[in-house]
C-alpha cells in the first residue's frame, strides 16, 4: 500500500449535502478499492488566483489515504466523471504505509 494525497476543487454553487455525497463517493471507491481514508481536510471555500470556469471561488478539500496504484486510476477516473469538480491533483507522498517522503 501507498500512501497518496489528493486535492479537490470542487464547485462554490455545491450545497454542503451534495459536496459531502460526492466526497461519499470518491472515499467509497477508495475503500471499495482495498484503500483506506487517513486524512480528510476540508478547506473551505477560497478565492482563486485566476477564474476557472467562470468562477473566483472554489472549495478545496485535501483527501490523504493508503491504497494501491490500480485504486488512484480508478479514483481519478471517478473524479473525471463526476460535475461539480474544477480540478483535482493527485500526489504520491510515500512508496510503504510507514515511510514519510
Amino acid at each position: 500500500m501507498r500512501k497518496f494525497e489528493t486535492l479537490l476543487l470542487l464547485s462554490p454553487e455545491l450545497a454542503a449535502d451534495a459536496r459531502e455525497a460526492l466526497l461519499g463517493v470518491f472515499t467509497g471507491v477508495i475503500e471499495r478499492e482495498q484503500g483506506s481514508i487517513v486524512a480528510a481536510d476540508h478547506w473551505g471555500m477560497r478565492d482563486l488566483a485566476y477564474p476557472v470556469r467562470k468562477q473566483m471561488r472554489g472549495y478545496y478539500v485535501r483527501l490523504e489515504y493508503l491504497a494501491p496504484a490500480a485504486a488512484v486510476a480508478e479514483l481519478e477516473r471517478n473524479i473525471r466523471i463526476s460535475d461539480g469538480v474544477f480540478k483535482f491533483l493527485t500526489v504520491k507522498l510515500a512508496d510503504a504505509a510507514g515511510e514519510v517522503a
